[in-house]
């Protein structure tokens, strides 16, 4: 057995050992030992974003280590069901040193997989080559994805782009940013699991910016099974939380397409496992690999690309 297995497998045992308490207590503990500058770095990083829940150790608030906790206990077998669908060692590695950081807080083994190789979601080693792609992109901000796709494969590369985001600034943003070239189009709907009216809530940060059943402004969700009929051949997905939703409503073109998918899979520590069992389960043709592009201190920018047996032919 190879080291990366090892580890994994050490680990996987460690946390099945452990009821929920044991396992809450080992988390806050390691938690607690971690450097004053650093415990209020996180502190202050997960209180802005609320993606994993609020962290207040001296209102007695560990409703994230409790989430952290939670999603290690109830699901630890379906993140052994990831480890084992994933491609490459460099994918395990990845997931080995994410579940470290969440139980030990372990920042030098998330900081050995920090991929620097290539543009994010755009790995030459498992897509070297595209032509005539139909891409969408959900989330497009200010168009950093889709000129970084240009600048790996090329102007000529793709058919056609369209652009989904919520916010007018980002439309703003994308529209100067990708004004050069062709073939592009701009949606300003939602992407979700339903046809229907959802709310925008806004924030300092537009790259946060998300939707939800309430909020500052309205806004159309759409499905892309219904807004597009074209042959999809790759979607790109950070939608800040509303990924999983967004999968649903493309099931058609994931069932019938086989599209790459490029899926930011860290706004919630279930979006690791769920996402791809999601994929998996609506065409098991997909490969799984994982990518990470986040920091040191706390796993962020996870991407998971599922490809097709008929693409990586």
């Amino acid at each position: 057995m190879n080291y990366i297995d090892n580890d994994f497998y050490k680990l996987f045992k460690l946390i099945k050992s452990m009821d929920k308490n044991e396992l809450f207590l080992n988390i806050k503990n390691h938690f607690n030992n971690i450097p004053n500058t650093t415990r209020e770095s996180i502190i202050n990083f997960l209180n802005k974003f609320k993606f994993w829940g609020i962290l207040n150790p001296s209102e007695g608030n560990f409703e994230e280590i409790e989430n952290r906790t939670e999603a290690l206990f109830e699901h630890i077998d379906d993140f052994y069901w990831l480890y084992n669908k994933l491609e490459d060692f460099y994918s395990k590695e990845i997931l080995l040193g994410i579940i470290s950081n969440w139980f030990y807080y372990d920042f030098e083994i998330l900081n050995k997989v920090i991929d620097k190789r290539f543009y994010p979601y755009f790995d030459l080693d498992i897509i070297p080559n595209c032509k005539d792609e139909c891409i969408v992109d959900l989330g497009v901000y200010t168009g950093d994805t889709i000129l970084d796709y240009i600048n790996t494969y090329g102007k000529d590369s793709y058919s056609h782009i369209y652009c989904y985001d919520i916010t007018d600034e980002s439309m703003v943003f994308a529209k100067n940013n990708l004004k050069n070239y062709d073939n592009i189009s701009f949606r300003k709907k939602a992407v979700s699991d339903t046809n229907d009216t959802l709310f925008l809530n806004m924030y300092s940060d537009i790259s946060s910016n998300r939707v939800s059943n309430s909020g500052d402004a309205k806004i159309e969700s759409v499905t892309l099974d219904n807004d597009i009929t074209d042959k999809i051949t790759m979607i790109k997905m950070d939608i800040e939380g509303s990924e999983y939703n967004a999968l649903l409503g493309t099931k058609n073109h994931i069932i019938n397409e086989n599209p790459k998918l490029l899926i930011s899979v860290y706004h919630g520590y279930k979006d690791l496992y769920r996402i791809p069992k999601l994929i998996y389960n609506l065409n098991k043709n997909y490969k799984f690999y994982l990518r990470y592009y986040g920091g040191s201190i706390f796993p962020t920018e996870i991407t998971l690309i599922a490809i097709c047996d008929d693409e990586l032919l």
